[in-house]
């Protein structure tokens, strides 16, 4: 994978939580204050030693499916700054589960991965009912020729029911690796709730692909977790009191990498 290196040690990755983005209920109206805290978390997070970050559309509150128009621009404009001032790997996640915004921003600013919330399972969200995106995925990546450009495919992903109750979680990760997937993401039941151990093992046991623990990865568990795991997505756990809105604080991200490296 491009600039991620799985084979040489865990993989850190840190959220870049973009503020509420025009068009959603909770935009405070001016993009410059939002562009320049996603640029601040940004180096914040390569400056403390994370491997790459995702930029997300994190504060747009009830996520639709899709991005809004309003949504996918801003979303791109900010990547494309942030990808100015950062050199570790960047990749896309388009919250809830817009495939083709993520893409096409990746592509435009040459991005190394993004994140597919629903790559393979049926779900439950608070905006409906998501259905398995993966052969749509993978043929506008196709004809995006964007094949660089890496999934990471989250599998019965946090905020969700699965609609399907029998399809086990190893069901899922062999789905997503013969779709095309090139890393699988596990997480907790929602955001800062903390992956089960025994998930990611049941989860390495039948994939060889790169499973990354996606939620709830903190300074107390990081060890842990990634004695099992071959990443972790960290967000919420660098942010002053866990408020999503707050920017990253460099002193947690010192002490999550101190952690990490004990």
């Amino acid at each position: 994978m491009k600039g991620l290196n799985f084979n040489d040690k865990s993989i850190l990755i840190g959220m870049v939580h973009c503020l509420a983005l025009p068009g959603t209920p909770s935009f405070c109206g001016d993009m410059k204050k939002i562009t320049e805290q996603a640029v601040k978390d940004a180096i914040t997070l390569e400056n403390s030693g994370m491997d790459a970050i995702i930029i997300e559309n994190m504060g747009d509150g009830t996520f639709g499916i899709n991005l809004d128009i309003e949504q996918s621009c801003a979303l791109a404009a900010i990547s494309a700054i942030v990808a100015q001032n950062v050199s570790i790997p960047i990749g896309i996640d388009a919250a809830m589960n817009d495939y083709a915004t993520a893409f096409s921003i990746a592509k435009a600013i040459d991005a190394d991965f993004v994140r597919i919330p629903v790559f393979v399972d049926t779900v439950e969200f608070f905006g409906g009912i998501i259905t398995p995106c993966a052969r749509e995925a993978m043929k506008f990546r196709k004809n995006l020729g964007a094949e660089n450009v890496k999934i990471l495919a989250d599998i019965q992903v946090k905020h969700t029911h699965m609609l399907l109750p029998h399809v086990t979680i190893e069901d899922s990760a062999k789905s997503a690796e013969a779709c095309g997937a090139d890393a699988i993401i596990v997480t907790g039941t929602h955001i800062g709730i903390e992956t089960p151990i025994d998930i990611i093992k049941r989860v390495k046991q039948v994939t060889k692909l790169p499973v990354i623990a996606g939620s709830g990865v903190k300074t107390s568990n990081i060890k842990e977790q990634l004695k099992i795991a071959d990443g972790a997505i960290v967000g919420s756990s660098l942010k002053e009191g866990g408020i999503i809105e707050n920017p990253v604080s460099p002193e947690l991200c010192m002490e999550l990498i101190k952690a990490f490296n004990s």
